[in-house]
């Protein structure tokens, strides 16, 4: 072999060992923050089935297991509604991101595509709205509610949520629209269709992943919210993160960590699942308006 053919060849050889090198870096990295991420999850599934008597036992596998602690999380008779708060909360996620999506993507839609007077002082507005600290609204929100006989129901626990919900919803999608390309709209106006047909039959179809992606973010961080629903709700409207911070244990003056844990089990698999079952549309979702073209 020729000098120059070595050459090739070793720096060849070089690249290969770079590519495996930064794969393995990379894979590496990804067990640690999966693990850094799961394990706090793994632990509360750990103590969702350990006996009450071995709450605090640091064997890191399940040990004295039993299902007494899913039991006593829905135990009307302790004062745990845990069944009720769970339909509360999916009552009030599902209004949220139905509300959320119907007025944010109209919104992001014009913000992204038309130009009005005031369009930077509105977008500026819904930032300036996203950023506002949830707990300097309570005192207000509490004032008002009391006032128009709104304490604990359900409007007054769906409405704020709503004000949080909505600039992400408006961000997500305005960037989404603002990377689609013009000729779908213009053509679809040219063959007739009114700025709104055009939006509803081309634009909206093909902004579905952006749009899927933002309604499960959106319904997460409904389901999640903890800090205003703790002082707006009642017993008959509490969400399922108040119902558990207000659990109550088979024993007087005990901390139920274990039914604590048991609940927190409950409320998170069915969050794991959905993005595990749709991480592929969330995924495409959110890198949809990343790239042009």
């Amino acid at each position: 072999m020729s000098v120059p053919g070595e050459r090739a060849g070793a720096r060849a050889d070089v690249r290969v060992k770079r590519h495996t090198g930064s794969k393995l870096r990379t894979g590496i990295q990804a067990v640690i923050i999966a693990i850094w991420c799961l394990l706090p999850f793994y632990w509360m599934v750990v103590t969702s089935f350990r006996d009450v008597g071995f709450t605090f036992d640091a064997t890191p596998w399940p040990t004295h297991v039993t299902l007494d602690n899913y039991a006593t999380a829905f135990s009307t008779a302790l004062g745990n509604h845990l069944g009720r708060a769970l339909a509360n909360s999916l009552l009030i996620g599902g209004v949220v991101t139905i509300i959320a999506l119907l007025v944010g993507t109209s919104a992001a839609y014009a913000l992204a595509r038309l130009e009005f007077k005031g369009k930077s002082l509105i977008a500026g507005a819904i930032l300036a709205a996203s950023m506002f600290p949830g707990v300097a609204l309570i005192s207000p929100l509490f004032q008002l509610f009391t006032d128009i006989g709104w304490m604990g129901t359900y409007q007054a626990l769906i409405l704020p949520s709503i004000s949080f919900v909505l600039p992400l919803t408006v961000y997500t999608l305005a960037s989404f629209f603002r990377e689609m390309p013009w000729d779908l709209e213009e053509a679809a106006r040219i063959d007739g269709c009114t700025r709104v047909q055009a939006f509803r039959r081309i634009i909206l179809p093909l902004a579905a992943p952006a749009v899927f992606t933002t309604a499960i973010l959106a319904f997460i961080s409904s389901w999640n919210e903890y800090l205003i629903s703790s002082q707006l709700s009642s017993d008959a409207t509490q969400p399922v993160t108040v119902a558990i911070a207000s659990f109550a244990g088979t024993q007087p003056h005990q901390e139920p960590y274990t039914a604590v844990m048991a609940a927190g089990t409950i409320v998170t698999i069915p969050l794991v699942i959905l993005v595990l079952v749709f991480q592929r549309r969330i995924v495409a979702g959110l890198t949809a308006g990343g790239v042009k073209g």
